[in-house]
C-alpha cells in the first residue's frame, strides 16, 4: 500500500508556491480594483444592479482602498498608483454626489488619506 498523502502534493504549499512567484504590485493591484468594483456596486454604478445602492457599504470600501493605497503607494511608483488614485477619486466624487446628507469637509469616506476631495480639486 501506499501512502496517499505522500503522492499527492499538499494543496496549501501549491498555494503558497504560486502566491510567490506573483509580485506585490498585483496583488496590491488586484487587491484595489475589487474594492473598487465592490464600492461602484454599492454606489449604483454597475450597469446591470443601477438600482441598487448601500452607501454604509460603500464608504468602508472606499476607506478600504483609499487606506490601502495610502500605505501601499511607495512601493507600486507612480505608474501604477496614479490611475488607482484617480479611481479612488472618482469613488470618493461619486459617493459625496449620491450622499443626501453630505459629509463635513474631510470627513468623506477616505479623506482622512487623500485630504478633502472636491470637484474641481486637482489631483494629489
Amino acid at each position: 500500500m501506499t501512502d496517499p498523502g505522500a503522492t499527492s502534493p499538499d494543496p496549501l504549499s501549491t498555494v503558497s508556491r504560486d502566491i510567490a512567484d506573483v509580485p506585490s504590485v498585483e496583488i496590491i493591484s488586484t487587491a484595489a480594483l475589487h474594492l473598487m468594483s465592490a464600492a461602484a456596486v454599492n454606489l449604483g454604478l454597475a450597469e446591470d444592479l443601477p438600482d441598487h445602492k448601500d452607501l454604509d457599504e460603500a464608504r468602508s470600501l472606499i476607506d478600504a482602498l483609499a487606506g490601502l493605497l495610502d500605505a501601499a503607494s511607495p512601493s507600486l511608483g507612480h505608474h501604477h498608483a496614479a490611475p488607482l488614485r484617480d479611481g479612488l477619486r472618482s469613488l470618493q466624487l461619486a459617493f459625496r454626489e449620491s450622499s443626501e446628507i453630505p459629509d463635513a469637509p474631510g470627513a468623506g469616506p477616505g479623506e482622512k488619506y487623500t485630504g478633502q476631495v472636491h470637484p474641481t480639486a486637482s489631483h494629489r
